[in-house]
């Protein structure tokens, strides 16, 4: 006995119908644009013949005003759960052609649905977004899905990584679930997001301005800090997001995928030694240091465009994944600000929720000044730094490279602040501010009477220097480990890192803490 055929052509039928999406013109269009098809970057994304759909025949009820016979194959988005790297992930990509993307209670209800498998799975999200926004038709319906989206985002942070991809559209309020997610990739052409685009902005402003100022890519990985990777396509974000992946978890409950070498390599790296530069006052390139301090010279930078003046990135140690945050004194000498700290704190507590050992390269003079930054809320700002390495429970490794002057020093994970273990440079200064400057508020009457009082500030901050800001005084009071040469950097942080995996810290039972937001 088997089955009757005609029950075979009609399942045929309807995953023709199904994969055809909005039909071949449409389809066609986007394939002159050079855009793929929703399916496309999920089989893009997917190692081959792992792609297990969820929903191909759920569609809207055809009883809202405006759908009647109107099929909509999917209900525009097309999810489901296939391998990447050998680990299974979840994802869903909106399909342009079908309606726009636009979002129904049955679109939203695929999505949550997706959520709550991978939830339960203990898998990572990954969102393809490209959608005109609420399907005008369904009414409040549209917005209750929404709303579902948004709650299961929220359900899902700090369970399992979620990662979006801007790849078209994403308007109003459907630009708040790739807010909610940890980590948004946005393509350089062909995407925007946005919640009040050009149009909207002059009729309620009156200002004239255009998409590229409010909605690229551009916008949001410069100015706005919105985005944390920018695409050249489509290729170069799934690209990204398979790299990203490779450094994180499944989900909350499991370690990094730390690849550990069977023998540590503690040599010298004497190309360390020579990236500090002679004179005290020029700025030291710390992509240069991070480039000899990881594997391959390989690391993975996030929201590489904003707030430079701290560099935040994913790497592996001699095989173990950490994630980096580092001072950029090239860039506003390498000082806190509103945005550096806020990039710095999110990416702290991103490491902490899955488990990745934290290391911090230190060479800051300080916060920011000026009347902007204390208008702004610096010291709100500032305190997110201290309160994501506090509240962080991770290995943590930290090395001062130069300058570690007041509250900067302590907001780059001191050993007060909960470090396991911290390294200094012998070039290190460790102090309340900067010997200069400190003379100048200790000794100004014995500078002012002096000969020479230029000859007298310099020796008396040189001897400030030895006595109150040499990384040996701090190793005296036990506030660092170890002072150590460049040269040695690498296998010192490699061990250290080594020694730390198992550690285990308790905290006060509570919800959650209360940070400065």
């Amino acid at each position: 006995m088997t089955i009757d055929p005609l029950f075979l052509q009609k399942l045929a039928e309807k995953r023709r119908v199904a994969r055809e999406a909005g039909g071949a013109d449409k389809l066609a269009e986007r394939k002159k644009k050079g855009l793929l098809s929703a399916r496309e970057r999920l089989a893009a994304f997917f190692q081959p013949d792992t792609f297990m759909e969820f929903g191909l025949h759920a569609q809207h009820d055809c009883h809202h005003f405006g759908l009647e016979d109107k099929a909509l194959p999917c209900d525009g988005v097309i999810t489901g759960v296939g391998y990447v790297d050998g680990r299974p992930v979840a994802a869903f990509s909106q399909d342009f052609t079908v309606g726009g993307g636009a979002v129904g209670r049955i679109h939203a209800k695929k999505i949550c649905d997706l959520m709550e498998y991978a939830q339960q799975a203990g898998i990572p999200v990954v969102g393809i977004n490209d959608s005109g926004g609420a399907r005008i038709q369904e009414g409040d319906d549209s917005l209750s899905g929404y709303g579902q989206v948004f709650f299961h985002n929220v359900l899902l942070s700090g369970v399992v990584p979620q990662v979006s991809i801007i790849a078209g559209p994403c308007a109003g309020g459907a630009a708040y679930s790739p807010a909610l997610t940890d980590f948004i990739i946005m393509t350089r052409k062909n995407a925007q997001m946005f919640i009040c685009g050009p149009d909207v902005i002059k009729a309620a402003t009156g200002a004239t301005v255009t998409m590229d100022e409010v909605g690229s890519a551009a916008a949001h990985a410069t100015v706005s800090g919105n985005i944390h990777f920018v695409a050249e396509d489509e290729a170069g974000a799934l690209a990204i997001a398979t790299k990203l992946l490779t450094f994180l978890p499944s989900n909350n409950v499991m370690d990094p995928p730390h690849r550990p070498v069977r023998t540590l390599t503690l040599g010298r790296d004497e190309g360390m030694n020579d990236l500090v530069p002679a004179d005290a006052k020029s700025p030291l390139d710390i992509y240069q240091v991070i480039g000899r301090l990881v594997d391959d010279g390989d690391f993975l930078e996030v929201q590489r465009d904003w707030a430079r003046n701290i560099v935040v990135c994913f790497a592996r140690i001699q095989g173990l994944v950490v994630g980096i945050i580092a001072n950029q004194p090239a860039v506003k000498a390498g000082t806190l600000d509103i945005d550096s700290s806020d990039k710095g704190a999110r990416f702290i507590r991103f490491c902490n929720c899955f488990n990745i050992p934290l290391v911090t390269l230190v060479d800051v003079p300080g916060f920011m000044p000026g009347v902007a930054q204390e208008r702004g809320g610096i010291i709100r700002h500032g305190a997110k730094m201290l309160f994501a390495y506090a509240a962080a429970t991770v290995p943590k490794v930290t090395v001062i490279l130069r300058k570690a002057y007041g509250g900067a020093y302590l907001a780059m994970c001191s050993k007060d602040m909960g470090a396991d273990l911290v390294y200094a440079w012998p070039c290190a200064e460790i102090a309340v501010m900067g010997a200069e400057g400190a003379v100048k508020i200790l000794f100004k009457r014995e500078i002012a009477a002096a000969e020479d009082p230029k000859k007298k500030e310099a020796e008396l901050a040189a001897d400030y220097r030895e006595k109150f800001a040499s990384p040996y005084e701090a190793a005296s009071k036990a506030m660092i480990t170890d002072v150590i040469e460049p040269a040695e950097t690498r296998g010192v942080v490699a061990m250290g890192l080594r020694n730390t995996l198992s550690k285990r810290e308790t905290r006060p039972p509570k919800k959650h803490g209360n940070i400065p937001l």
